[in-house]
Parts: C-alpha cells; structure tokens; sequence
C-alpha cells in the first residue's frame, strides 16, 4: 500500500532536511522534499534490484529517504566540480 501522499510529502521533507544537515547544503523546504522524495525512489529501485526491500512505513522510508537524498547531494557535488 505505502505511505500516501501527504505522508511521502512529510517524510520526504524530514529526510531531505536531514540529509541537507548532515551533507551541510543549503538547500531550501522544496528542494528537502524533492531531495527527500527522489531520495528514497531511486534508492529502494537500487535496493530492489539487489533484494532488498524496505518496508512502506514511516520509519524504513525515512531512513532511505535520507540515505538517497545524501547520495543525490554527493552526486551533485561531484558533477559540479
């Protein structure tokens, strides 16, 4: 079933919010829930595809989200230099 929408939304904003914090950007709330929601996308499509799944809950979702939303930063960084 997963989270909904207005939960992904939440979710993803914290997640992206503490990626944000611990990669130290400064980004701003759209950017956190964009980081957040694509995040955790593209990370549990990686983990997937290795077997692994995370549960649709709060808590599993959130630590994905902010696990794909650092690895988005990183990306990013790496990109522009």
């Amino acid at each position: 079933m997963g989270l909904g929408i207005l939960a992904s939304i939440i979710v993803g904003g914290l997640a992206g919010w503490i990626a944000s914090a611990i990669m130290k950007a400064k980004t701003g709330i759209f950017a956190n829930i964009i980081l957040g929601i694509v995040g955790a996308v593209v990370l549990n499509w990686i983990l997937a595809k290795i077997g692994i799944y995370a549960a649709n809950a709060w808590l599993p979702q959130l630590v994905v989200g902010i696990v794909g939303a650092s690895l988005l930063i990183a990306l990013f960084r790496g990109t522009r230099r």
